[in-house]
C-alpha cells in the first residue's frame, strides 16, 4: 500500500510540474506572420486559452513551399520548435498542423539522426492534431505539376509549380511514405500520436451564413475543385488522403456544430467550434 502511495505521489508531482505547450504549423506556402495571415487571431488565442499558461504558445513561420526535409522547411521548424522549448521551459508539447504541415512534422519524427535537434523534440511532443492532413497528396498537386486547367483554377491554394506542391503528387507521396515517412499502412508506428481532423465536404451556397466561414470566396473555388476528387473531400484533399497517417480523431461532421463539414480553409478557422474542441484538448 505504502508503495502504492508513493507512486502516485510521484505521478501527481510530475503533472504539477509539466509545462505544457502549443505550436501551431502552417501548411504549404511562405509565411512571415502566419499568426494573422494564416490561422487568424480568434483561432490561436481561443485554442491557447485553453492552457494552463496561454503564454506558452508559437506560431511557426517558415517556407514551406520547399521539400519536406529541407533547411527552409524541416529545419526551420526544428529551430523555431527547440527555440520554444527552450525559452518557455516546455516539457510536454501538442502540435496542431494543417495540411502539407503535417508532413514536414512527419519528417522530423520519422527520422530522428536526420538532425540533432530532432529527439528532443519528439521527446517533448505529447501528440500531434493534425488538420486535414496531406499525408497520401493530392490529385490536384498532380494536376497543377503537370500544368493543366487546375494550375488557373487552384493555383491561389497551392502556390503554384514549388517543390511542395511537386512533393504533394500522389506518386511521389505513396513513395515517401513507402521509403522514409512512418504512420502510413505496412510502416512503423510513428513515435508520438498523429491523429487527423477530416473534412468530408464543401458548401458555398449564396444564402448560407456558414458557407462565409474561412472566406466566401475561398469555400466557392474548393467547391469547384471538388468536382474533380472523391465525393468526401474537403476541396483539396480527399479523405483517404487526410486518413493516411496516423489515425482518425474525428471527421468534421461528427463534432461540428450543426453537423456541419469543414473545407479546407475551414479546418485552420474559428469555424463550428473545431477552436472550441482543441482548446479543450489542451487540458489533456
Amino acid at each position: 500500500m505504502r508503495w502504492i502511495l508513493l507512486a502516485a505521489l510521484a505521478a501527481f508531482s510530475g503533472l504539477c510540474q509539466a509545462n505544457t505547450g502549443v505550436a501551431f504549423v502552417h501548411g504549404t506556402g511562405k509565411q512571415t506572420d502566419a499568426y494573422n495571415d494564416y490561422w487568424k487571431p480568434p483561432f490561436v488565442n481561443n485554442i491557447r486559452g485553453g492552457l494552463a499558461d496561454p503564454g506558452n504558445y508559437v506560431v511557426i513561420n517558415c517556407d514551406f513551399t520547399q521539400y519536406m526535409w529541407h533547411d527552409a522547411a524541416a529545419g526551420c521548424l526544428a529551430e523555431q520548435l527547440t527555440r520554444f522549448i527552450n525559452q518557455r521551459g516546455i516539457t510536454r508539447l501538442i502540435v496542431i498542423t494543417h495540411s502539407n504541415g503535417g508532413n514536414v512534422v512527419r519528417w522530423i519524427m520519422s527520422n530522428p539522426t536526420w538532425d540533432s535537434r530532432y529527439p528532443n523534440i519528439i521527446n517533448r511532443i505529447v501528440r500531434v492534431n493534425a488538420l486535414a492532413p496531406s499525408s497520401a497528396g493530392t490529385p490536384l498537386a498532380d494536376a497543377v505539376i503537370a500544368g493543366n486547367v487546375f494550375e488557373s483554377s487552384v493555383g491561389w491554394l497551392l502556390g503554384y509549380k514549388n517543390d511542395a506542391v511537386r512533393m504533394q503528387q500522389t506518386g511521389w507521396m505513396a513513395s515517401y511514405n513507402a521509403n522514409w515517412l512512418y504512420g502510413t499502412s505496412g510502416r512503423p508506428a510513428l513515435p508520438k500520436p498523429f491523429r487527423s481532423v477530416v473534412g468530408t465536404d464543401v458548401d458555398s451556397a449564396i444564402w448560407d451564413a456558414d458557407s462565409y466561414c474561412g472566406g466566401y470566396f475561398e469555400n466557392v473555388g474548393l467547391e469547384t475543385t471538388q468536382l474533380w476528387l472523391s465525393s468526401c473531400s474537403d476541396g483539396f484533399l480527399e479523405c483517404s488522403s487526410q486518413s493516411a497517417a496516423g489515425y482518425v480523431w474525428f471527421q468534421d461532421k461528427a463534432r461540428m456544430a450543426g453537423r456541419e463539414p469543414l473545407s479546407h480553409n475551414q479546418s485552420r478557422r474559428a469555424c463550428f467550434g473545431l477552436d472550441s474542441i482543441l482548446r479543450a484538448d489542451m487540458r489533456n
